[in-house]
């Protein structure tokens, strides 16, 4: 386990270095000139003069082979520059974003495991039930319908209508409510079924039939062997979507006007504010990089067998 979590540290230099360069690129070939947003931004005439001035106030002058190399020296130095818009360190702005985006992803998490686990496991103890077909019913709904439509509803019913929560900004626990039950009810669905059709198949393999035959409780047999081994399937596809909720839900973050790290990109981008967007997507990179990791040690956690493979 400690050899392979030290080969994966390692692994990821390469790939984040590979990740530098193509950021780079794609942000350079974005459409829109970052030199006339700027002036834009700061309400100045856009003139030949002023371009030439904030290209070299910007350093968009230089070839782009000292640009690069210049910014990659900057992110050795735990420096990923400062904003063209608002000339804070890109690094603080990110820090801030995502403090924000990380409560709304923890509540989101805890709406996936208080739903998903009961309706998953009760899906699997009958199927075909009425509890089942309720289940698919609700779930394929609940995966149809597009995430900013819904933001919009739920405001309706729940801050306009009814006027029991508040969509005004950040705040306190009450203001993450409906994003967060807005982020979850994508992945319901999803989580749902996965853990459904996982406890079934784990139920019927032969360590599972043999338990039954030498007469071990049905409820220890199922705390034990089945819904714990059913739930590596489930940790290793959260493991892939956590990065996503991490680094935030752009349209739900903009929607509800949340602080977040979804925001901050949609601003940068409007801006064409590229040491923002360069920060946010090598931030995007380590937490999917870190989340698998993560997700691959909790299964091998979970499942002892998975410890001699890794």
């Amino acid at each position: 386990m400690k050899k392979y979590f030290i080969k994966r540290l390692l692994a990821i230099i390469p790939i984040m270095f590979c990740v530098t360069i193509v950021t780079f690129l794609i942000v350079r070939a974005m459409p829109g000139d970052a030199s006339t947003a700027y002036l834009m931004a700061k309400r100045v005439p856009v003139t030949r003069e002023n371009l030439e001035m904030a290209m070299h106030t910007l350093g968009l002058d230089r070839p782009l082979y000292e640009q690069y190399f210049a910014w990659l020296n900057q992110i050795l130095h735990l420096d990923l520059g400062v904003s063209y818009m608002t000339k804070m360190p890109v690094a603080m702005e990110l820090a801030k974003a995502f403090t924000y985006t990380v409560k709304l992803a923890a509540l989101a998490l805890l709406w996936l495991f208080v739903f998903c686990v009961p309706m998953g496991i009760l899906s699997a103890a009958k199927p075909d039930s009425v509890i089942d077909r309720v289940t698919r019913v609700t779930g394929f709904l609940g995966s149809s319908i597009p995430s900013f439509w819904l933001g919009f509803l739920l405001v309706q019913i729940f801050a306009v209508w009814l006027r029991w929560l508040p969509v005004s900004l950040a705040g306190g626990f009450e203001n993450m409510i409906l994003p967060s039950a807005t982020i979850a009810t994508g992945y319901i669905p999803m989580y749902t079924r996965i853990l459904r059709n996982s406890i079934l198949e784990n139920a019927k393999l032969p360590y599972v039939v043999y338990a039954r035959a030498r007469g071990i409780d049905g409820r220890k047999i199922f705390l034990t062997h089945i819904l714990k081994n059913s739930l590596i399937p489930l940790v290793t596809s959260l493991g892939m979507n956590l990065g996503g909720l991490l680094c935030g839900s752009v349209i739900v973050e903009n929607v509800f006007s949340f602080p977040g790290l979804g925001r901050l990109i949609v601003e940068g981008i409007g801006g064409r504010d590229y040491p923002v967007i360069q920060g946010y997507i090598l931030l995007l990179a380590l937490i999917f990089i870190f989340t698998n990791l993560l997700s691959d040690l909790i299964c091998a956690g979970l499942n002892p067998r998975m410890q001699s493979e890794v």
